[in-house]
């Protein structure tokens, strides 16, 4: 059975009254043991519809499970020769121009061929440490798979921790360019996100959510598609991709929030959705950095059909 996202899984119809060690080993199966399973549950490292789960636990069929998997002998984070195009690099910190179809760190399904085990290569210091980050050493945001553009790691546990807490605390500024459907104009977005309540795999707009404001500026269209610009105040899961769906402009290609038929026609195979700028104070010197990424070539395509506004 697949999994709705790396670290969440619904319980099916078929699976509701099993003990949940038993149906994460049978979900699981050939990769993770039963035991396996019972640790993290131990460990608080599974929750269940938000709360601490416990092994004898019998969930219901459509209750959340969420995953947070660590190091064992049975997952072993490896250094991988993969290339990285840097865009900048001092003693503390590393930025890349990550491609799309690039995972950021291991989870299921990808526990091999991301950018934490580029980055083990790469930084021969980095290691695994104890706690919640040990299979993402020096990550300190992310970008969804098919998201490419300006990706920042941490070369040491000091400048790893100052740049997570500047992410939270919103010191750090970001700008996307993307590619949608429509024309969305010049608008700003200021609706709450959370999980969708019917497609659980899913964030919606949700007045139960968390409060979400992204800020989109059109640079050229021609009616029917539109070149945007876009800066975003917050850093909820998906929250472009929502927001522009709530919008009814999703990024052109966006196979989970978008428009399917469109993206078939136009074969559109990724999210045309681009990190293009992130400025902040280094963390450790203070020094005002500006780092940018150049737009793919799938976008340039795109771009060069559209005309002036």
């Amino acid at each position: 059975m697949p999994c709705e996202s790396p670290d969440i899984i619904i319980v099916t119809d078929q699976e509701a009254g099993q003990r949940l060690d038993c149906i994460l080993a049978s979900r699981f199966a050939g990769m993770y043991s039963r035991t396996y399973f019972q640790k993290l549950l131990e460990d608080g490292k599974i929750l269940l519809n938000g709360c601490l789960a416990k092994k004898r636990t019998q969930p219901q069929s459509g209750d959340e499970i969420e995953i947070q998997f660590v190091l064992s002998p049975e997952i072993t984070l490896l250094p991988e020769e993969i290339p990285l195009d840097i865009i900048y690099e001092d003693d503390d910190i590393l930025a890349v121009n990550k491609p799309s179809g690039l995972v950021i760190h291991p989870a299921v399904g990808n526990w091999s061929g991301t950018f934490v085990n580029a980055l083990l290569f790469y930084c021969k210091q980095l290691i695994p440490i104890e706690g919640d980050s040990q299979l993402r050493p020096g990550i300190v945001h992310r970008l969804d798979k098919d998201t490419s553009g300006v990706l920042i790691a941490a070369k040491n546990l000091l400048s790893q921790q100052r740049l997570i807490e500047m992410f939270a605390a919103r010191r750090i500024h970001k700008e996307y360019l993307a590619i949608v459907v429509g024309n969305p104009g010049d608008v700003e977005c200021n609706f709450p996100i959370g999980r969708d309540p019917i497609h659980r795999q899913r964030m919606a707009v949700n007045p139960k959510g968390k409060p979400a404001v992204t800020i989109c500026r059109t640079l050229k269209t021609n009616g029917q598609f539109s070149l945007i610009h876009l800066t975003i105040a917050t850093g909820r899961t998906h929250q472009i991709r929502v927001h522009l769906k709530h919008k009814n402009a999703p990024v052109l290609g966006d196979s989970l929030y978008g428009n399917i038929d469109i993206n078939r026609r136009h074969k559109v195979e990724r999210q045309l959705l681009h990190a293009s700028t992130l400025s902040f104070a280094h963390p450790l010197t203070g020094k005002r950095l500006e780092l940018t990424a150049p737009v793919p070539a799938d976008m340039q395509t795109w771009i060069s059909k559209l005309t002036f506004l």
